[in-house]
């Protein structure tokens, strides 16, 4: 690839509202097409700006550095805010990390970025480390079982203390020691994984494909609890890690229930249920929570596939507000604000406070717009350097401004992309379904 594949030119908030229409990439951005906006979806909720908050000005922290991207999400949180990248973006290197996607396996587990490694799990459950500032590789592991052929959906990748957990299609969660690869304990579970570990204080906390929450032993993989949610039937692809902070973990599951629990013994402090009362079709039942929940400052914010976006107090479970709103992908927080996907594909911003809703920008539905065909898949949103980055399945990536909604530009990426771009130590990281990991800083 060319160097400067990608190349981002970043301006600060007040210089992009100030200016024109000027483009993420270089490109001239088209204006919005004509006429009124409708949900393609029959369940789905078409989100109006508050026209009470048209003259509001969002004010976002400014960008701080981030060292690591240590597990899906970022930290065990989720809450990664305003992250720090360089004015300008251009490709400093680009691996094959194995086998990409095809009509039976997906790539579902986002690299993570840790001590100065990147760490990537294919779709046949190889695992590569490669030096995060060069792509130099260092290492894999293939961890498929000897005796497993079929194709499968795996899980993902996180680390804490110098090692890497990995969560599986076949059952079970495997820790390398991260520098060599050299598998250090193997524990098979009751089901298979299709959502990446989240880890904290020496504890793994994995959900398995029928709503079984587990608590391992990072040392030795040994059960401490676990806790049953209720099984469904009909799933998405993919799902969300737990959020954890403090002493509660917070566990999303495929029902659409959101559960509190003590990290420590598993006790349950609080339940709730993000399953929409509206339900006007057999998609809109689904009410699967795939986005990652985020515990921020004492609060969790979630969405569910169901038409259900809260914010909840971390501590009793009380509900602070919620709106009819769902999505797929996990939010953002960035001081006061929110920023989603929607199930229309909108990317909305939202105030953390309130929930209203300061700016709606309609995402392409179809590559063939004309005749409605191939449709597109989003994902995101990434905050970076003053750019909401989102990233789809048709090979292109947007740059959006989190200050008003506009689209700033485009680039074309090297395949299409079914999980949303990280970000670490001033590097923006995408893996695309064909395998190949691009490093852009």
């Amino acid at each position: 690839m060319d160097g400067n594949w990608w190349r981002i030119t970043l301006v600060a908030g007040l210089a992009v509202l100030a200016g024109g229409c000027s483009s993420w990439f270089g490109e001239k951005e088209a204006p919005p097409l004509p006429g009124e906006r409708l949900s393609v979806l029959s369940h789905a909720q078409v989100v109006e700006p508050d026209p009470d908050l048209a003259e509001t000005e969002i004010l976002l922290p400014p960008p701080s550095p981030t060292p690591d991207w240590p597990q899906t999400g970022g930290y065990a949180n989720h809450a990664m805010h305003h992250i720090a990248i360089g004015d300008v973006l251009k490709e400093a290197w680009s691996v094959d990390i194995g086998t990409g996607a095809d009509d039976e396996e997906r790539v579902v587990a986002p690299p993570i970025v840790a001590d100065g490694m990147v760490y990537a799990m294919d779709v046949e459950t190889e695992v590569s480390a490669y030096r995060a500032d060069t792509g130099a590789h260092v290492w894999s592991v293939d961890l498929t079982p000897d005796d497993e052929d079929d194709g499968h959906i795996n899980g993902g990748l996180a680390f804490e203390a110098g090692r890497v957990f990995v969560t599986t299609g076949f059952a079970q969660v495997v820790a390398l020691e991260a520098k060599t690869g050299k598998e250090i304990w193997r524990r098979s579970l009751d089901g298979p994984m299709r959502v990446a570990p989240t880890v904290r204080g020496g504890r793994v906390f994995v959900i398995t494909l029928e709503n079984k929450l587990y608590a391992l032993n990072a040392a030795n993989g040994e059960t401490l609890w676990s806790y049953t949610g209720t099984a469904e039937i009909a799933t998405l692809l993919g799902g969300a890690s737990p959020a954890v902070d403090d002493d509660i973990v917070v566990a999303p599951f495929s029902s659409g229930d959101l559960v509190a629990l003590r990290v420590e013994t598993g006790r349950l402090l609080w339940t709730d249920s993000l399953v929409s009362a509206r339900r006007t079709d057999a998609v809109s039942t689904l009410s699967q929570i795939r986005g990652r929940p985020i515990i921020d400052r004492g609060r969790v914010f979630a969405i569910s596939h169901g038409d259900t976006m809260a914010a909840i107090d971390l501590r009793t479970g009380q509900r602070i507000w919620d709106k009819p709103i769902g999505g797929l992908e996990s939010p953002w927080v960035a001081g006061d604000y929110l920023f989603v996907l929607t199930n229309d594909w909108e990317l909305i911003g939202l105030s953390r406070t309130s929930g209203r809703v300061f700016w709606v920008r309609p995402l392409p539905h179809f590559e063939d717009e004309e005749d409605k065909e191939d449709p597109i898949i989003w994902t995101g949103p990434v905050l970076a350097g003053d750019r909401l980055i989102v990233a789809g399945s048709h090979g292109e990536a947007l740059a959006v401004s989190p200050y008003d909604g506009r689209v700033l530009g485009r680039q074309e990426l090297p395949d299409g992309v079914s999980v949303a771009p990280i970000v670490a130590d001033g590097t923006v990281y995408v893996l695309a379904n064909d395998a190949s990991l691009v490093a852009l800083r």
